[in-house]
């Protein structure tokens, strides 16, 4: 009988302790509300999480208008993004804050302009996840 040894939180931590990212405190860092979004982000790209539940956008804002771009490329949501292609940043537009490259599974490459690119017809696909 062959058995794996699966990855628990604990690893996790001592990756990113190691990496000198986080605190070294376990309720801190799964605190996410004394954290920084990259932070929150480089934790759950960690520990593989999935969504609790989703709805439907129902107007535009930033946030919206980057899922558009995170599920044009084939992906969930940026901390899905990280899981798959193991990054640790996604490269955005330093003007607009907006995604400015994603590397979709195929391994091609789509690149987005400054300006919003999701329409108001389009709004209402966007899938927003919460975790």
């Amino acid at each position: 009988m062959v058995t794996q040894e699966v990855p628990h939180i604990s690893r996790c931590l001592e990756e990113a302790h190691s990496l000198d990212e986080f605190s070294t405190s376990y309720k801190e860092v799964l605190n996410t509300s004394n954290m920084k979004k990259s932070e929150v982000s480089g934790v759950m790209a960690k520990a593989d999480i999935k969504p609790k539940s989703i709805h439907h956008a129902k107007k535009w804002s930033d946030d919206v208008e980057n899922l558009y771009r995170f599920q044009q490329a084939g992906y969930r949501d940026e901390f899905e993004y990280k899981q798959v292609n193991q990054v640790d940043m996604v490269e955005c537009w330093p003007e607009t804050g907006f995604v400015k490259k994603l590397q979709r599974r195929d391994n091609t490459f789509y690149y987005y302009d400054k300006q919003r690119e999701c329409e108001d017809e389009e709004v209402h696909k966007v899938k927003v996840y919460v975790y």
